[in-house]
């Protein structure tokens, strides 16, 4: 069975420009040279140019391998020279995007907010069709002797983490359900953790260290179906839907390369065929529109946290 692991949300701090982009230009060539990874197709032509980015929710190799995929499909469909730039976590990509060094970025919800509201002009143009209806999941560890409910309360009590700071899946939404359910998002005993991603999520409750703690529904299904969730981690409750992570284009490529770019972009996207490599490692059945109404919740909540100003 193939198993996909695909993109999801991670945290913050700020880097130093010069030294962020010479750090990421090694990366990136480290990474390709341990995957066995490929350039993405940027030439000296005079083709106009794209850089794409991501934020950084899983490992180099695995960002390298996805996004080189990204760039040579973009660079077909729209007959420039695109590039991919890793970044080292949230904020960087943020406040790259702000600057026009990152024309094209797959944020997750909340980055994408905070991007756009930084960024007048940008544009969300693209979403995969589970972005419209995504979820995050509730862990607990198996000694809690907790059954799978649909109530958040009996959290309250126990030690919780959640995945980064300024994840949508793993903090942002989660905060606001257990909000709504009562329970004070920042009130667990001792304050709630930060892992800091899902997948340390996952084994900080199941060390113990943690008793409870909330992840991306479709990284907590892609390790079960790898077999690399331990049994001592059990799922205990699913959130309501939300929109999440979607593709977030900036004014300085449309000045750059044409009013049309956001239709090209949108086109190319939404038009891939069902079968095409971008969609199977992003784990989607395909992209869809999207606008930033989809988003407001995520403002709103994001705003009630100090996540947004």
């Amino acid at each position: 069975m193939t198993v996909h692991r695909a993109a999801r949300s991670g945290g913050p701090a700020l880097v130093n420009r010069r030294s962020f982009l010479a750090g990421t230009g090694l990366a990136l060539t480290a990474a390709l040279a341990a995957c066995g990874g490929r350039e993405s197709p940027v030439s000296s032509s005079s083709r106009g140019s794209l850089t794409i980015s991501a934020i950084p929710d899983q490992d180099p190799e695995v960002l390298a391998r996805l996004y080189g995929a990204v760039a040579d499909s973009a660079s077909a469909a729209l007959d420039l020279d695109v590039a991919y730039e890793p970044v080292t976590d949230y904020a960087a990509a943020v406040s790259l995007f702000r600057t026009g060094d990152l024309d094209l970025v797959w944020f997750g919800g909340l980055t994408g907010v905070q991007a756009r509201l930084q960024t007048p002009g940008a544009v969300p143009v693209a979403q995969r069709d589970i972005d419209e209806d995504f979820h995050s999941v509730f862990v607990v560890n198996a000694a809690t002797g907790l059954a799978p409910s649909d109530d958040l309360a009996p959290l309250a009590p126990l030690r919780f983490t959640y995945g980064s700071e300024t994840s949508t899946s793993g903090r942002l939404m989660p905060a606001y359900y257990l909000q709504e359910a009562g329970v004070d998002p920042q009130g667990f005993p001792g304050g709630p953790g930060f892992s800091g991603s899902h997948d340390a999520t996952l084994a900080l409750v199941a060390s113990g260290s943690y008793q409870a703690g909330v992840l991306n529904e479709q990284v907590w299904t892609s390790r079960q179906a790898e077999g690399t969730v331990d049994p001592a981690v059990v799922l205990y409750a699913r959130s309501p839907g939300y929109h999440d992570y979607h593709w977030l284009l900036g004014p300085q490529a449309v000045d750059r390369v044409g009013d049309d770019l956001p239709d090209r972009v949108l086109d190319w996207l939404t038009g891939l065929p069902v079968d095409d490599e971008v969609l199977e490692l992003f784990g989607a059945g395909s992209f869809i529109p999207t606008e930033a109404a989809n988003y407001d919740q995520i403002e709103e909540i994001g705003r009630d946290l100090g996540l947004v100003n």
